[in-house]
């Protein structure tokens, strides 16, 4: 077995996972992106790149790409997005405001989904969108 790649699972098979579990893998590809996306920005100490990388990747910031995200999903990934945000978490982070962190494990979870079932170019649109909707609101 190749250990550099996964083997892509079909839809049916990805979408048999947990929606926490999606949203376990899903926020890790997501917090990869933004890290990314943020070093090849700025050549920064780390402890800048961390601090910037959380103005997008706490669940306020993921709430509100959520919102520019929901009209252009099909209706399967409106499912998953909904399991996800309707599933019950043992806990909610502190600063977090519950409906945030709802949305914003919803969004994990679709990331997560897209991630697993190889669905590469979507999951990169999606993100984008989200990123950059995430920047523009804090450039305001």
């Amino acid at each position: 077995m190749n250990h550099n790649t996964f083997p892509a699972m079909d839809a049916a098979t990805a979408g048999g996972y947990s929606p926490l579990a999606l949203a376990f893998i899903g926020d890790a590809v997501y917090e990869t992106y933004v890290r990314t996306k943020i070093l090849l920005k700025a050549n920064m100490s780390a402890n800048k790149l961390h601090r910037e990388a959380v103005q997008y990747v706490r669940a306020s910031a993921q709430s509100l790409a959520t919102k520019a995200l929901l009209p252009i999903l099909n209706g399967e990934e409106e499912s998953i997005y909904k399991r996800g945000r309707n599933a019950h978490s043992a806990s909610v982070p502190k600063h977090a405001d519950i409906t945030e962190y709802r949305a914003a494990t919803g969004f994990e979870t679709l990331i997560g989904y897209l991630y697993l079932s190889a669905q590469t170019e979507r999951v990169y649109e999606l993100m984008d969108l989200a990123y950059n909707t995430i920047t523009d609101s804090l450039i305001k």
